[in-house]
């Protein structure tokens, strides 16, 4: 059952005598002033709240009434009731003749508040509840199970396909109060799940719509002033393994447009699977050596020039002519610089496999400051 606390008392005081010209009392379940108009009277006991308690009714107390009580004064005293339970008593002082036509509707209102305050509650105690749930999703030591129990504890409908998003938001100045207008905008709809990962990030659970602009949300949460980031997203996603696999990856991907394109705000996981499963991967030692050829080409690379032809090689597939006009050179020279990778390499740049190994590798962002000093030439 509900129990009135002083602020809550107190802003049932404030929004009623902004209306009506008369000091209102609010009273817990004891008899105890918790909120008034006249700070005076505070946490003193009122007897005519009392008697409401007791009597479970209306109490009026006129001028003669008043001076036989202790801490009390002329007006009319009202039981306060949520889902039938008498929580507290609220008074209008005043002569009972002249406040009495008032009674029942600041009653109402102040009845109206509290109900308020309990719904906000609830809400709060549920968005806390799938907070945790979301974020369970991140530990390994929740199983499957434990999460689906408590999934249907929560009463959570999550309806698919679903989608993954993780949002980081900036670190100027304090992202707190950013990221908490935030989460009550985006969690004031109910098929929403969202979890504050720390200070910069949010894991938000949405479902999945194709037709979804996202572009335009980002500029939406600009103008709102959510020091958005990034945004990135997960595929349509089909039961709760996946989520929880979706949910793990999004830090992969996010992690990858960092390296690899600071500048970029959106990252689609389906347009950048392969390269953030390598940048998941890039202290393996497999996957190091499978990078070696192209740290021997860019050791050598002092003017950036076998880096440009590659990235030319690699975007028009090997095309001669189109490499060639890309990079603003003759035929012959493209094909000497193509020879000279090879060479430094070791691999054969005609194979389709052996391009795409240092394609990805030029993408990975994995490859110490030589690749960055080449980068930053070209």
């Amino acid at each position: 059952m509900l129990e009135l606390d002083s602020t809550l008392a107190q802003h049932i005081v404030e929004r009623a005598m902004a209306i009506l010209p008369h000091n209102i009392n609010v009273m817990d379940a004891q008899g105890m002033i918790i909120g008034s108009g006249d700070p005076s009277r505070l946490h003193t006991r009122h007897e005519g709240a009392q008697l409401v308690l007791a009597n479970r009714r209306v109490v009026e107390i006129d001028e003669q009434a008043a001076a036989c009580l202790r801490g009390v004064k002329p007006g009319v005293n009202l039981p306060l009731r949520h889902a039938e339970h008498l929580i507290g008593v609220l008074g209008i002082t005043g002569a009972p003749e002249v406040v009495r036509p008032y009674a029942e509707l600041v009653r109402m209102a102040a009845e109206m508040l509290v109900e308020q305050r309990v719904l906000q509650s609830e809400r709060n105690w549920q968005r806390h509840q799938q907070e945790a749930w979301l974020r369970h999703l991140l530990d390994p030591r929740q199983t499957l199970a434990s999460l689906e129990a408590e999934q249907e504890r929560l009463a959570l409908n999550l309806g698919w396909p679903r989608q993954m998003c993780l949002l980081r938001l900036s670190d100027a100045d304090d992202p707190l109060p950013r990221q908490t207008r935030l989460l009550d905008t985006l969690g004031g709809k109910s098929e929403y799940l969202l979890a504050p990962l720390g200070r910069n990030e949010v894991l938000w659970c949405r479902p999945h719509s194709a037709s979804r602009d996202d572009q335009a949300w980002l500029a939406l949460a600009d103008e709102r002033e959510w020091g958005v980031q990034s945004l990135a997203l997960s595929d349509p996603l089909h039961g709760l393994g996946e989520l929880r696999q979706a949910s793990l990856v999004l830090h992969d991907l996010q992690a990858y447009g960092q390296a690899r394109f600071p500048e970029r705000r959106l990252l689609r996981l389906e347009q950048l699977r392969l390269p953030t499963l390598l940048h998941s991967q890039r202290h393996n030692w497999l996957l190091q050596g499978w990078l070696a050829p192209l740290r021997q080409v860019l050791a050598q690379d002092t003017q950036g020039s076998l880096r440009a032809t590659l990235d030319a090689w690699c975007a028009h597939d090997g095309q001669i002519q189109a490499c060639a006009e890309a990079l603003g050179i003759h035929r012959n020279t493209l094909r000497y610089r193509l020879e000279r990778i090879g060479e430094l390499s070791g691999l054969d740049l005609t194979r389709m496999d052996q391009r795409l190994q240092l394609s990805l590798g030029l993408g990975l962002g994995l490859l110490g400051s030589a690749s960055i000093g080449c980068a930053a030439r070209t």
